[in-house]
């Protein structure tokens, strides 16, 4: 299959390329704004559409104006990749907003306050003899308990 390869390939050679004119060529101030980074590249099996996901760090006016100013510049970006590329057409470029690692942090997060009001729950939860209720007070670690899941999560086992 190779022209599933050769796909791959101009993928790869634009998010290259994409992210150096994130870093040199790009003279956008709303750009700037954010902190963007390139997730993925996806191009179409005739290379003539390229979806380009980025995520940008940052207050959420300043997610819009960063996407914004990708987007102003599209032709810009277009016009460089041809000449970087040498292709013989150059994909049309789209830019879309990627907010997985956004999501990721939030799961990460929500994770975490679990964690904490399990060990204050677990903190509160000793006897009237002293007795500790807790497996990790105890010395032993929940994520290697036989209840854990394949995720590491407790409780959420099958």
């Amino acid at each position: 299959m190779a022209h599933g390869r050769r796909v791959e390939r101009v993928a790869s050679l634009i998010r290259r390329e994409i992210s150096d004119l994130l870093v040199h060529g790009i003279k956008d101030e709303r750009v700037a704004l954010g902190m963007v980074s390139v997730t993925e590249v996806v191009v179409a099996g005739d290379l003539q559409h390229c979806k380009i996901h980025v995520s940008i760090y940052g207050s959420e006016e300043d997610r819009q104006q960063a996407l914004a100013g990708l987007r102003s510049a599209a032709g810009y970006i277009k016009g460089e990749l041809s000449r970087r590329l040498n292709m013989r057409r150059t994909p049309e470029v789209v830019f879309q907003l990627d907010r997985g690692i956004e999501k990721g942090t939030a799961v990460l997060s929500l994770l975490n306050r679990l964690g904490e009001e399990r060990r204050q729950q677990d903190g509160a939860g000793t006897g009237a003899d002293g007795d500790v209720d807790s497996g990790e007070a105890a010395g032993v670690d929940l994520l290697d308990s036989p209840e854990a899941s394949q995720d590491g999560v407790p409780g959420l086992g099958a």
